[in-house]
């Protein structure tokens, strides 16, 4: 299945070791917020909440039939704690400290959200908010993963998807290879930059490259120059 990663538009990653930086020493530097949605809601369900939970929408009760699309679809109102927490989260904790410069939200992924039950306007509309803050007051950039249902009927996710590609500067898409698995070969990558304020022959760019999963590491080579090849 094609997965599709949306820059400026959003991948929350565990807090480990990527490429010698530990995201646990930058957590507790207070350098990283995280938020574990598996954890989390654990606490929404079986926790009093004394404040408004960021994932207060799993428990949400508010749920309306929706006969545009025939399907069950949670209030877009119900991932305004969520963007509360991302707000929340760029605000210095002490008066004396310095504000986020340059911050990046990662987000893994919006597709479940569509599987939790939220519509695809709700999640657009909560990454509209989350620019606003995160791109164009604090100059920063989101970064979000959402996956290509490829030939499957999923218009909710379709909608999302192509709503995320449209507001993007930079679309990275990785997916397997067409001719099937390769020992060492795992994919290829499609990198598309993007210019929404040009002319659409003027703005767009892209290159593929290929690549292989290492075991703390990816690879990435040109087509047909893998060094096994060569």
């Amino acid at each position: 299945m094609p997965t599709q990663m949306a820059a400026s538009l959003c991948t929350t990653f565990s807090p480990s070791t990527s490429k010698g930086v530990s995201l646990t020493v930058a957590r507790e530097c207070g350098q990283l917020v995280f938020l574990e949605g598996l954890k989390s809601s654990v606490d929404v369900f079986f926790r009093a909440q004394a404040e408004p939970h960021p994932l207060q929408f799993l428990r949400s009760v508010s749920l309306q039939p929706s006969p545009e699309v025939h399907a069950w679809e949670a209030n877009a109102e119900n991932l305004q704690p969520l963007y509360e927490f991302v707000r929340e989260a760029l605000k210095p904790v002490d008066d004396g400290e310095a504000a986020w410069r340059c911050p990046v939200l990662l987000v893994d992924d919006l597709s479940v959200l569509l599987s939790l039950g939220m519509g695809a306007v709700a999640v657009l509309d909560f990454i509209h908010y989350c620019r606003a803050t995160v791109c164009w007051e604090r100059k920063g950039n989101i970064v979000a993963l959402v996956h290509d249902s490829g030939d499957t009927e999923d218009e909710e996710n379709n909608i999302l998807l192509n709503g995320l590609s449209h507001q993007s500067h930079l679309i990275l898409r990785a997916e397997g290879l067409a001719t099937g698995f390769c020992r060492d070969v795992h994919g290829q990558l499609r990198i598309l930059w993007r210019t929404p304020s040009q002319p659409t022959t003027q703005r767009d760019w892209s290159l593929t490259y290929q690549y292989k999963i290492q075991d703390k590491s990816v690879s990435f080579f040109a087509k047909g120059m893998s060094p096994a090849v060569l």
